[in-house]
């Protein structure tokens, strides 16, 4: 994708970003100048040597691993500049096959790990008196869906969790934004609707978009120029391709 930003001399710490819109994202951000730092259980081989990447195993549902990998963020570059929480799982289980570790795992994943992510980096941002944050929803956090109740639930806690925080660090010039990305052709997608006829349903109804279609949006909410917090970015529908 073109670089519509300047990232220069910039840091940001992006979760999940070993795939999807994550992996995206950290391309992106590198051609716009900055430094992507990618948190991920499971790095990406497309990622390794490309210029102003680097990415470290880090399991963001471990609080004292994501405190020790932002200390190293800090200790190599000196600043973070922007936290993208992207990292979740979506398992598909009914409700009354919910095991107790699905469902925590979900959470402590999904949500626990956001907060843990947010905690790690607020200090050197507040220091800074500059920062953006983006947090992940999802439209089932609104509609729901048959088996992803943990998943929905989870999403759901974040629109409060992003609105709460952004009112708390707005007079420390950080930024805290919520984005639902929509309907985007990832590999988690594709486990979250493995037949044929599901991604029909998505194809029809809002289409479905690539991953490379968020990073636009996502460089505005990280850049300068978008000077509103507590607010919520929402791709309804994959803008058609030519």
């Amino acid at each position: 994708m073109k670089a519509s930003f300047d990232a220069a001399g910039e840091v940001l710490v992006v979760t999940g970003g070993g795939s999807g819109i994550g992996a995206a994202l950290a391309r992106g951000y590198a051609e716009a100048g900055g430094t992507s730092v990618v948190f991920d259980v499971r790095p990406a081989a497309d990622l390794d040597g490309r210029p102003r990447i680097e990415q470290h195993a880090v399991d963001v549902a471990d609080r004292d691993a994501v405190a020790a990998a932002v200390r190293g963020v800090l200790d190599r570059h000196g600043r973070i500049d922007a936290l993208v929480a992207g990292a979740a799982v979506q398992p598909r289980v009914d409700v009354a096959d919910m095991d107790p570790e699905t469902w925590r795992r979900t959470l402590a994943v999904n949500l626990d790990g956001v907060h843990w992510c947010c905690q790690a980096v607020l200090p050197s941002m507040i220091a800074a008196r500059r920062g953006a944050i983006l947090v992940f929803a999802s439209g089932l956090a609104h509609m729901g869906r048959a088996q992803a109740s943990a998943y929905a639930a989870s999403k759901g806690a974040l629109i409060s969790y992003a609105k709460s925080l952004a009112a708390e660090v707005a007079e420390h010039r950080i930024r805290v934004n919520t984005v639902f990305p929509g309907v985007i052709d990832t590999p988690q997608f594709r486990a979250a609707n493995p037949s044929g006829g599901e991604r029909e349903h998505w194809e029809r109804t809002t289409g479905i978009g690539t991953p490379e279609d968020v990073v636009g949006p996502l460089l505005f909410l990280l850049s300068e120029a978008a000077t509103m917090t507590g607010s919520t970015l929402t791709r309804d529908r994959a803008y058609p391709h030519d």
